[in-house]
């Protein structure tokens, strides 16, 4: 049984979501402030927030920042099964396309499909999840709902709302790892070059946490501009429904579709509102996601130590059942 696991995968795997767990943790106020801004779609002269930094003098004005924390559990479970799930099956289409096709390493196209079907994969496991995080964090402070009662509001169709966007922004982190993996793989060869190791079977080559985060923030920045449109309008589709300001009985209800997100954003904002709240998200998720490899890069070697001395314990008592 132990041997039938895929040990280097599932390393990849747990030293991601630690990762994961991590930087979502320590960046989540601003994760808040980021979603409340680009939730909310309103003329010029109508907006709540001119800026991002107005969500953050809200909460502190109002005396609720530790509200800013509301649906923390629900993103950092979302976050630590999609990145298990994403780096286990990244790293293990990557292994089988290498055995399948004979070559030593995986070129820029094949990366690219190799990524985007793990991203297909962590989104069909945690969309639920996600609608949910997006719903407590664009509520009205203090009025934000547990997971179940989230989830169980209206339809459970309605748990999958904006799944069409999220599978089309699978190219986001398929585009990140694409820049991360090629860039970190041309540093390793040099370094490889100039010294070579004494036992090639030891754990896999790590980066520096230096040069991790600085490749880390370069290739989630190049992803983030290129799908940023639709990243808002996944946001307006699974965000919570606002109380009219003109009428407190009635509700805004959000476009539940691209098409309609996209049309709304023209409608009250133009152009540049398919843009709105871009700087806020190139911080958050460069900060994240190169928090996220430099942790995965510096754990990974003791998460296969960890790995190796499980397998080992495995292994014993099978052993023990053959000799007898």
């Amino acid at each position: 049984m132990a041997d039938g696991l895929d040990w280097e995968s599932l390393t990849e795997a747990t030293s991601g979501a630690v990762g994961a767990l991590v930087s979502t943790t320590v960046l989540y106020p601003l994760d808040t402030c980021k979603t409340k801004y680009q939730a909310e779609v309103q003329s010029h002269g109508q907006r709540k927030y001119r800026n991002i930094s107005d969500v953050l003098w809200e909460a502190i004005s109002t005396r609720q920042f530790l509200l800013l924390y509301q649906g923390l559990g629900t993103k950092n479970l979302q976050s630590f099964i999609s990145q298990f799930v994403y780096f286990y099956s990244y790293s293990y289409f990557k292994r089988w396309y290498l055995q399948k096709s004979g070559a030593k390493s995986i070129g820029t196209k094949a990366n690219l499909v190799v990524a985007a079907a793990a991203g297909a994969c962590t989104v069909a496991v945690t969309q639920p999840l996600d609608t949910a995080s997006s719903r407590m964090q664009t509520s009205a402070y203090g009025k934000s709902k547990g997971l179940w009662e989230t989830l169980s509001e209206g339809y459970w169709s309605e748990a999958y709302e904006g799944l069409g966007v999220s599978l089309l922004l699978t190219t986001n982190p398929a585009i990140q790892y694409t820049v991360f993996d090629q860039l970190k793989q041309r540093i390793l060869r040099k370094q490889s070059s100039k010294v070579m190791p004494a036992d090639t079977k030891s754990s896999p080559a790590a980066l520096s946490a230096f040069s991790a985060f600085v490749l880390g923030a370069i290739s989630k920045s190049a992803a983030t501009v290129v799908t940023y449109p639709a990243i808002r309008c996944k946001v307006m589709i699974q965000s919570a429904d606002t109380e009219d300001e003109s009428n407190k009985d009635t509700q805004s209800k959000n476009p539940k579709t691209m098409v309609g997100a996209l049309s709304s954003i023209w409608r009250k904002e133009g152009f540049p509102g398919l843009f709105k709240g871009l700087q806020a998200q190139i911080l958050k998720t460069v900060l994240s996601s190169a928090l996220l490899l430099m942790i995965k890069e510096k754990i990974s070697k003791y998460t296969w130590i960890s790995m190796l001395a499980f397998r080992r314990f495995l292994l014993i008592p099978q052993k023990k059942i053959k000799s007898h």
